[in-house]
């Protein structure tokens, strides 16, 4: 499965948006009693611009755009403390080996269609495929905590370049 090594999408930081991540980013730090660190927060700045789920080494490319001296290291030690403070999570697709990040702070529940060809990722919010899970795990006897729900098939577009392939 080809995932896309575009350079990540960019949105206005939510660190400037609201603020409320921040307070989160801050809290666990102390929490941790980890020494503030302007790298780190370089870091946990460019993640939270993303619109798109990212690799590491995409993200370690944006962020050495703005600070060259960064190293993968750093990224890699201040995403594993994001996912600790529930401020991205990490998404292993299909067979993948590689991990994706998505910014999970502010963001509503939400499920993922999954390109097998060209590895596009479409997020999607669907309150009846809500309804219906709690239902089945009702009449299973289960009170559900949480659930992944991914689906994967061909996207339009390689739908359609197949097509004209034949």
């Amino acid at each position: 499965m080809a995932q896309e090594k575009a350079v990540p999408k960019r949105r206005p930081s939510r660190r400037a948006a609201g603020g409320k991540t921040d307070q989160i980013w801050r809290a666990f730090v102390v929490h941790r009693g980890l020494n503030a660190s302007k790298t780190r927060d370089e870091v946990v700045a460019v993640f939270l611009e993303t619109t798109a789920h990212v690799d590491l080494q995409s993200l370690h490319e944006a962020v050495r755009r703005r600070h060259p001296g960064i190293g993968f290291a750093t990224v890699y030690r201040t995403m594993k403390l994001l996912e600790d403070a529930g401020i991205a999570h990490a998404r292993r697709f299909g067979d993948a080996k590689e991990t994706l990040y998505e910014v999970a702070a502010g963001r509503s529940h939400h499920d993922h269609l999954i390109c097998l060809s060209c590895g596009k990722i479409v997020e999607f919010v669907s309150p009846e495929v809500e309804r219906l899970q709690d239902a089945i795990a009702a009449k299973h006897g289960f009170a559900l905590a949480q659930h992944r729900h991914e689906l994967y098939g061909q996207c339009g577009e390689c739908r359609t370049t197949a097509r004209d392939a034949i």
